[in-house]
């Protein structure tokens, strides 16, 4: 089995929660250093994870250690610049979702990687839950027949982000459509295989952000809330499925959270969280016991793609996919006005 040794862009939450457990329960798999731009605070978690090395710049990183993979865990507006250095230093990279800010900047992670010989994928772990691989399953088999519509929702009652930079557009690009809504807008359109676009129309809001106050996942203030609350999208594809996204930090609603997705088809319909398929009026319940760790299922392939060992399952074409879908969304709520293509 060949090693590999790992490098860590960005020591915050993302980092200590799940890319460093995950690579650390990998065979053959070494994080030998982090960087972070807090030079102290890169230190105290490579002490912390028996981490070799700590560096302020991931340039001196790069130069300083022989990486096989990167993961990008920074904020959103870095994930291009990032990726690109990684890239650029031969290192294979896992980066955190979203792929970028822009279309053009997740086009030219593609295009780099493939000059490089490299592999990019994207952290988009609601595709290896167990659900859903067992919709995908069922999918394939064409149990289902046409699909002709689907909903992708993940609302919060007041599940503004109360850390870090998730209110400000400048460094996110946006609020729970880029954040939260991005896993569930990724795995809807893998189940849909992808179809050509015919039209995107989208609504949002932002009224209770501006407020300011106490929600679900700490305080915000309300003068530096510069992303939606809300947003509510409608796609049309050319084969003639389309698709509802639903997706909010804050929002009135009863419930503190709803996530899923459901599928409507000729012959079968599904629900994912929880796992339910439906035939006319009968309903069949998937049980699954015991904990799920979609995450680690993804680090896992990621680790054995870069060994040559599997298919890599979630790939930058797919990210590049998924970041036009994003920004025509934005597009059309913006310009308050549907998109046709």
């Amino acid at each position: 089995m060949k090693s590999l040794k790992v490098g860590i862009i960005g020591a915050g939450n993302i980092a200590t929660t799940a890319h460093i457990p995950c690579y650390k329960v990998i065979p053959g798999v070494e994080i030998v250093g982090i960087c972070d731009r807090n030079l102290h605070n890169a230190q105290i978690i490579a002490s912390r994870y028996n981490i070799p090395y700590a560096f302020g710049d991931y340039r001196e990183m790069f130069e300083g250690l022989h990486l096989d993979v990167v993961s990008i865990c920074v904020p959103n507006k870095f994930h291009h610049s990032c990726t690109l250095a990684a890239l650029d230093a031969g290192c294979n990279v896992l980066c955190e979702k979203p792929p970028a800010l822009t279309v053009a900047e997740s086009e030219e992670m593609e295009l780099i990687a493939r000059r490089n010989h490299c592999l990019l994928s994207y952290d988009f772990q609601t595709r290896f839950s167990r659900e859903f691989l067992d919709l995908k399953r069922t999918l394939g088999k064409g149990d289902f027949g046409y699909i002709s519509h689907g909903k992708a929702i993940w609302l919060r009652q007041r599940g503004i982000p109360g850390w870090g930079c998730f209110t400000d557009k400048a460094m996110q690009g946006g609020g729970p459509l880029i954040d939260i809504g991005s896993h569930i807008l990724d795995a809807a359109l893998n189940l849909l295989d992808y179809p050509d676009i015919s039209y995107i129309c989208a609504s949002w809001d932002d009224h209770i952000g501006k407020k300011g106050g106490i929600g679900n996942l700490g305080s915000w203030e309300g003068t530096s809330y510069t992303v939606e609350d809300s947003l509510f999208g409608f796609i049309g594809f050319k084969d003639g499925t389309s698709l509802e996204i639903d997706t909010s930090y804050a929002l009135n609603m009863r419930e503190k959270e709803q996530k899923n997705i459901l599928l409507y088809g000729e012959r079968l319909g599904a629900s994912l969280f929880p796992l339910e398929y439906y035939d006319g009026n009968k309903t069949h319940l998937v049980k699954f016991n015991g904990e799920d760790n979609p995450r680690q299922r993804l680090m896992d392939n990621f680790c054995a793609a870069c060994r040559g060992e599997q298919e890599l399952n979630i790939t930058a074409r797919q990210g590049i996919y998924v970041q036009k879908v994003i920004a025509l969304l934005y597009k059309s709520a913006q310009g308050k006005c549907p998109v046709c293509l």
